[in-house]
């Protein structure tokens, strides 16, 4: 891959220019993450509205067609579903590890193996999250593992 940085006059727009001969999953993650760079959430918890930043989020969780977000010490709901959530923060080191969790790999502090190929995630908040076997070899990419 190929990268090159110009100059631009001060009265020109900065621009961002891909030229590839298919879009790969590195190139969609790459311009994810210049899109989602400032992306701020809104939740609710009670009567309240709650805006917070990708970075608080420890994993996202879909129960009985409710999406909830899960930060160090809260849980708030969302009004988005779990694929919304998971196309919008596809760059920011969230990945699907189930049917019903996106998770933020950068709050996982150990995975200890469990039964049938499955794997537990033990975060930073003491939170355990089950990977499925079928989401096990994306995570360990994810890691570079």
């Amino acid at each position: 891959m190929k990268i090159t940085i110009l100059d631009k006059d001060s009265d020109e727009e900065d621009e961002v220019i891909v030229k590839c001969s298919h879009l790969s999953s590195d190139i969609l993650r790459l311009l994810n993450s210049f899109k989602a760079e400032k992306t701020k959430l809104v939740f609710s918890k009670l009567s309240e509205i709650v805006v917070i930043s990708p970075e608080e989020i420890y994993y996202f969780e879909s129960v009985d067609n409710n999406v909830f977000a899960y930060t160090k010490d809260s849980v708030y709901e969302s009004k988005s579903k779990l694929y919304q959530l998971e196309e919008t923060l596809l760059s920011k080191d969230f990945i699907r590890v189930n049917k019903a969790v996106v998770l933020n790999i950068n709050k996982i502090t150990k995975l200890v193996p469990a039964f049938g190929g499955r794997f537990e995630a033990i975060l930073k908040n003491g939170y355990k999250i089950i990977i499925s076997r079928m989401y096990v070899p994306l995570l360990k990419e994810r890691l570079g593992m």
